[in-house]
């Protein structure tokens, strides 16, 4: 059993009772946790007046290794971002970042990189910032961090559609195989350019390839987890 401190954002929650609630916080330096904060929805307590969505803090918690549930202590709140109240594409681009770190962060392992992609997204969100391209540049850290960064290397290919193969992660030759999906060659040089500069969406980006490799980039992450969901929905048909 050890007692923890780190910041975090809320990436969901419940009511487990009516003084109670059950959070998932995804922790810098710490990675996801879920746990029981008891008393979280009293006016008067450790809990900043309860946890809500999309909100940054400071987290005190109890892990015990034997238990699926960690004891939450303390919650103090940090920062909010208005705009996903009153925004319905801020809201739905974080409601999708909510889901996919719910995704793929099973673990309390730590992933500063994609903490920190993850509070500059709000930010950005909360400035007015266009929400594809800040989606698509949260995509492309997630994936990097965790692992799945998509190869795109298109020497040797000239032509003007290339293939993305979802089985070996990478652009390859496009030879009308119906195994892989086919891509513009801008929408792939986009991809190359944000691999180059860290995951930063160049400003010369014209809003139809930023479109492109954003659902590019979704379908990727569908491939990988096994499954749509509806934040993913929300984002890419709306």
């Amino acid at each position: 059993m050890k007692t923890i401190r780190d910041e975090a954002v809320c990436v969901r929650h419940w009511d487990f009772s009516e003084t109670s609630q059950t959070v998932s916080v995804f922790c810098r330096n710490h990675g996801m946790i879920r746990g029981l904060a008891k008393g979280a929805r009293r006016e008067r307590g450790p809990f900043s007046g309860g946890f809500d969505l999309f909100t940054c803090g400071e987290i005190v918690a109890i892990v015990k290794p034997s238990r699926d549930l960690a004891t939450l202590t303390e919650w103090s709140l940090s920062e909010t971002f208005p705009v996903l109240r009153r925004s319905v594409e801020a809201n739905r681009s974080a409601w999708y970042f909510a889901d996919l770190v719910s995704r793929f962060m099973h673990h309390p392992e730590p992933h500063p990189r994609s903490w920190d992609a993850l509070v500059d997204a709000l930010r950005l969100l909360e400035k007015g910032n266009d929400t594809f391209r800040t989606v698509l540049s949260f995509q492309w850290i997630l994936l990097d961090d965790l692992g799945y960064r998509p190869r795109v290397d298109l020497t040797g290919l000239e032509e003007e559609t290339v293939a993305f193969d979802p089985r070996g992660g990478g652009v390859v030759e496009d030879t009308g195989s119906s195994e892989h999906w086919r891509v513009r060659r801008e929408t792939a040089e986009l991809l190359r350019d944000i691999e180059g500069d860290q995951g930063a969406v160049p400003t010369s980006a014209d809003t139809d390839t930023v479109a492109r490799a954003n659902r590019l980039l979704g379908a990727w992450v569908r491939e990988l987890t096994g499954r749509d969901s509806v934040p993913m929905r929300m984002v890419f048909e709306s």
